[in-house]
């Protein structure tokens, strides 16, 4: 095999590999992957610690995850073609020294400005690293290893989403040494030491074996395309859609256009362009993105609004909103180690199909438990569902994610790998984008519903103290109004001035039970608000869920799927 690839190639390095080699080398790229997965998710719950300690701004707080993800999205495709350009291990290399420096900075940052260019910094590192990871795996192993390594991958990809919070909430939980959110960032450290040692000893030499330039026009244009389209996303519904996110996501479709024609022209001047216009040719290529993008915006979008449903519409704590999460991730786990191991050779795309029916069920079972139990709901009573839910994405993701690159030829696995990523964070983006104007809507629009659905019970405690009508009428029209501007509140941390006003009177003893009574109402009425939120968010999802039923249909019929290398 060696002679069929030039010497400088990571083709020929990784030729002489023994399995026990290609092992420890996917032992280190995944060290690197799932640092990085687990970087984009351990945020969200460190979010009050963070914002209290370092006196952040709601602004500032949303730019912690944005940043990331920004910077991460639109320097992916660059991050992937650097690979073939000037080598696989060195990119790796450089990436994860980039994003361990910029871990320190986050997790030693003293005010909100450190930390948010820290993370801006570490999103770009992270976009060096990552395509690497998969570039490294189409590089290692043949076809048929191929499909069952990157299904693998696939998985730790669900696994991180969910444990992300969990691990959080552990290490802020322990508050090691006194550090508070710190440690979730200063823990990529060792890590990525190891990482970085892993990789100096055990990652193949090496680049394309084909003599590639890197293409700075399809650079700057790729980057300013997802840039016009992924900031607005990210950034509109905490401004309220105004009109110039539209405009730049307008704006973004001429650049994306250029960009295309510019590759083909790159193609046909010296065969380096930064997305290779044949990868387009590949119909598993093109079914497997299509897929991908299909099934971010139905994952990322489910973690998103269940997260919230648990914390502010259940009152679940950071740490036991994680643990709730866990038995996804077993469902994934036993998903991806045992069942599509073992159906996947017998069914092939089917395995797919049958995935998405599984995800649905796991997604209903969720919601009826939630709708039967309300605000009583209790994480034993959701464990049903989440594994289920947590089986139906492992065989989705151990598939999509193997087929989309399995028929790619390996001299561009940067730009194929770099494109996937690139695709994945599109997609994560438009589907949080997405169910947050659906989700948030309904949560505004149903407020005055859920309250009145309480008032009754406030209006029997008030009565009981002895107060006139129109006494009872304003407290209850105080409450609601209170209620009703809290639900519709974008920065959880400022309190509404009709809520002031309200929860600014003196309660005398007499009163302490009109006061429990509105707070236990109002528990009540925000969890059956939230709940309802979430149901509009399955419909969403299960309107994903019937799309990746269909595109089921078109992958390819067979696929080559073997996890014994």
């Amino acid at each position: 095999m060696s002679t069929e690839h030039p010497k400088h190639s990571a083709q020929h390095h990784a030729s002489k590999f023994t399995s026990r080699q290609k092992t420890i080398a996917l032992v280190v790229v995944a060290l690197a992957f799932i640092m990085d997965l687990l970087d984009n998710t351990i945020v969200n719950v460190a979010i009050p610690s963070i914002q209290s300690n370092l006196g952040a701004s709601y602004s500032a707080i949303q730019w912690l995850s944005a940043g990331y993800a920004l910077a991460f999205a639109v320097l992916l495709i660059t991050g992937g073609r650097m690979g073939d350009v000037f080598g696989y291990k060195k990119l790796f290399m450089g990436g994860i020294v980039g994003f361990t420096i910029a871990s320190l900075l986050s997790g030693i940052a003293w005010n909100p400005e450190v930390l948010i260019g820290a993370r801006l910094f570490q999103g770009a590192m992270a976009a060096l690293m990552v395509p690497q990871v998969m570039s490294l795996m189409q590089v290692m192993y043949k076809p048929k290893e191929r499909a069952g390594v990157m299904g693998l991958f696939g998985a730790m990809a669900g696994l991180a989403a969910s444990l992300g919070p969990v691990v959080g909430g552990f290490l802020i939980q322990l508050n090691i040494a006194g550090l508070d959110w710190r440690p979730i960032f200063l823990i990529n450290i060792p890590v990525g030491i190891i990482a970085l040692i892993g990789a100096i000893k055990y990652l193949p030499d090496g680049k394309s074996p084909h003599p590639l330039k890197l293409d700075v026009v399809g650079t700057g244009l790729i980057i300013a395309a997802l840039s016009l389209l992924i900031f607005p996303l990210i950034e509109g519904r905490d401004l309220d859609w105004p009109a110039w996110v539209f405009w730049m996501m307008a704006a973004s479709i001429p650049v994306f256009i250029v960009f295309g024609w510019w590759q083909k022209r790159k193609e046909a001047i010296d065969k380096s362009p930064l997305v290779l216009p044949g990868l387009f040719k590949i119909k598993s290529f093109i079914t497997g993105l299509t897929a991908n993008v299909v099934f971010e915006m139905l994952m990322l979008g489910f973690f998103f609004t269940f997260t919230l449903v648990l914390q502010i519409g259940l009152g679940y704590s950071v740490l036991e909103a994680a643990l709730t999460g866990i038995p996804t991730a077993i469902g994934i786990s036993v998903s991806i180690g045992f069942l599509t191991q073992k159906i996947v050779p017998k069914l092939g795309r089917y395995a797919m199909t049958i995935g998405t029916v599984v995800l649905g069920i796991g997604l209903l079972t969720t919601l009826l438990t939630m709708q039967h139990f309300g605000i009583d709901t209790q994480p034993l009573q959701l464990t049903p569902g989440l594994l289920i839910t947590g089986a139906g994405m492992g065989m989705i993701m151990g598939l999509i994610f193997s087929v989309t690159l399995q028929n790619v030829d390996p001299h561009h696995a940067g730009s194929a790998s770099g494109t996937l990523s690139a695709i994945q964070q599109l997609g994560g983006a438009v589907g949080i984008a997405a169910i947050g104007v659906l989700f948030f809507g309904q949560l505004s629009s149903h407020a005055a519903a859920s309250f009145d659905a309480v008032a009754p019970d406030i209006r029997a405690s008030v009565a009981k103290v002895g107060l006139p009508a129109t006494a009872q009428d304003e407290i209850i029209d105080g409450a609601r109004t209170c209620y009703i501007d809290r639900s519709t509140q974008k920065d959880p941390s400022v309190v509404p001035k009709s809520c002031k006003v309200f929860e600014g009177k003196p309660a005398s003893p007499a009163m302490k039970p009109v006061g429990d009574a509105i707070a236990s109402a109002v528990k009540k009425a925000n969890a059956e608000n939230f709940i309802s939120g979430f149901q509009l968010a399955i419909v969403y999802a299960l309107g994903l869920v019937g799309l990746s039923f269909l595109l089921s249909f078109l992958l390819p019929r067979r696929i080559e799927y073997d996890m014994s290398h």
